[in-house]
């Protein structure tokens, strides 16, 4: 996805594991728009976007679903949280490596009904393979149940 960012000239963040940001990878990481993600305090990071948006800081943010490893059954949904609370859409992009191609697919405000949105998100990837399809994770969040809006914050 990186790839296809700086093709398009789209100034980019990317949320990566801690670990990645050690040693001497740290300042790398961070120069190719990484944002270390203390994976013991995730709200965290959701707080820290939030917080740039609001403060008026423009970028695109690239959050890639889990399933690159074994032991995953759903996604996280710090994706969620981060474009509801701040008004933002969600861009949808893939890389498949079944086809081996990729693209920027719809781009669509989220609407707060959980079931519904991510529906939607899951009609898109359901054509689409990873590099592991044995390791592929449905779209899922794991309360799709709630149909209210993510609590917003009192202006």
């Amino acid at each position: 996805m990186l790839g296809i960012a700086w093709r398009l000239g789209i100034d980019v963040h990317w949320l990566g594991k801690a670990s990645l940001f050690s040693g001497w990878r740290g300042p790398l990481m961070r120069a190719l728009g990484g944002v270390a993600v203390d994976r013991g305090s995730p709200a965290r990071v959701v707080e820290d976007m939030v917080r740039q948006v609001h403060a008026g800081e423009t970028f695109c943010l690239v959050i890639t679903p889990d399933g690159t490893r074994s032991g995953h059954s759903r996604w996280k949904s710090g994706f969620y949280r981060i474009a509801r609370e701040t008004g933002l859409p969600v861009a949808l992009g893939y890389v498949d490596r079944a086809t081996m191609t990729t693209g920027l697919g719809p781009t669509f405000e989220l609407t707060g009904d959980v079931a519904a949105d991510m529906d939607r998100i899951r009609a898109f990837y359901a054509d689409k393979a990873g590099f592991h399809p044995d390791r592929r994770v449905e779209p899922r969040l794991a309360d799709e149940t709630r149909t209210r809006d993510v609590e917003q914050p009192d202006p």
